[in-house]
């Protein structure tokens, strides 16, 4: 299995740094590739948004291997920052649980952060479906970093009690 997720993570190095139009001649001839090799094409095709029907893969087997575009309702918003510090923060614990997100609004205020508050400052933005998660995620970070401050101010004051 581990020989198999090697050859895999391999094939997508070897596919990703391939051009277009080489990613296309691949597909012509998909055929001859292993079912492994097949998958992993029609993967990074896929990512590109290459619209190419790779040669001798069954039809069932394409549509079942290409992962389908997501497609939802309007962005939600899941919480506003004044200041882009705390907003990349907030979008760098969603991007790492694997989230899609964007900062709207984030080159008004890295431009002039006195209009930050004229918008009402970046927000940062998800996929319906993703929303619940999201806030979770965000008020775990949250509670996480308060009880770490909280554990600093309380062994910062029992040193200075012991020192007295």
């Amino acid at each position: 299995m581990a020989d198999d997720e090697s050859e895999r993570s391999r094939l997508a190095r070897l596919y990703s740094e391939k051009s277009d139009d080489a990613l296309s001649e691949l597909a012509k001839d998909a055929g001859n590739l292993t079912e492994t090799a097949q998958q992993v094409l029609l993967l990074e095709l896929s990512k590109r948004g290459m619209q190419i029907r790779a040669e001798g893969v069954e039809v069932g087997e394409e549509s079942q291997l290409a992962p389908q575009p997501k497609i939802s309702g309007p962005l939600e918003m899941v919480k506003r920052f004044r200041d882009l510090p705390e907003a990349f923060v907030a979008k760098s614990i969603l991007d790492s649980a694997g989230i899609d997100c964007f900062l709207a609004d984030e080159n008004v205020v890295r431009i002039d952060w006195l209009y930050s508050n004229l918008i009402g400052g970046a927000k940062l933005m998800v996929r319906p479906e993703d929303l619940d998660e999201a806030i979770r995620l965000l008020i775990e970070s949250e509670n996480s970093a308060a009880l770490e401050g909280g554990g600093e101010e309380n062994s910062s004051q029992g040193r200075g009690a012991e020192s007295e």
